[in-house]
């Protein structure tokens, strides 16, 4: 009951308001039908006197405007004009930088070479110097040798002594006191002992 209340109220204030709109749009209606030709004769009149003066004034701010853009757009023109040799002069700095950098690099590898060479030389030098020191101690008498190698640090002795043939060693390492030859002994034995397996 109170649901058919609710929607009779709402019925009667939409009727109400579609009353109110009609009368608004008839006096709209009413105002435009009445009132749009003596106004629009009242502008086309005071259009057409104006129209003379506006078109000369419209020319004059015309051709000042022009002349402004005209001469903004001349000074973008040079600002662009100077930015561009600007880049083109920072363009040829870099292309004479890149040319020195190669020149450098082409330089430094011909250097590296030669020292990869040098180095190869000194290595190939070095091993030949310890192969014939190594065959003279081999070949001097086992107790000469062995006094010769208490005198020596034992490291330096060790690896001597693992470059010979197993007899010269032993021979030189029978020569020597019993704590040089365990501490060369132990040397030797460890020299390898952390290198990976796998």
């Amino acid at each position: 009951m109170t649901t058919k209340i609710k929607r009779r109220r709402l019925g009667a204030k939409r009727g109400a308001l579609w009353i109110i709109a009609g009368l608004l749009i008839s006096s709209g209606a009413l105002r435009v039908v009445t009132g749009f030709g003596p106004a629009l004769a009242r502008e086309v009149k005071s259009m057409a006197e104006e129209a003379p003066m506006h078109a000369e004034a419209e020319k004059c701010e015309t051709s000042e405007s022009i002349d402004r853009i005209l001469s903004a757009l001349g000074v973008r023109q040079e600002e662009l004009d100077r930015r561009e040799a600007a880049l083109a002069d920072r363009i040829a700095a870099l292309s004479l930088a890149e040319q020195e950098i190669e020149r450098n690099l082409t330089a430094l590898e011909t250097a590296e070479q030669e020292l990869s060479k040098t180095l190869a030389l000194a290595d190939t030098a070095s091993e030949d110097d310890l192969a014939r020191l190594t065959a003279v101690y081999e070949n001097m008498k086992p107790k000469e040798a062995s006094a010769l190698f208490e005198e020596m640090a034992p490291d330096f002795a060790a690896g001597f002594l693992g470059r010979m043939r197993s007899d010269a060693a032993a021979a030189i390492l029978a020569g020597l006191s019993a704590s040089n030859a365990y501490t060369i002994s132990v040397i030797l034995a460890g020299r390898n002992a952390n290198v990976p397996t796998q």
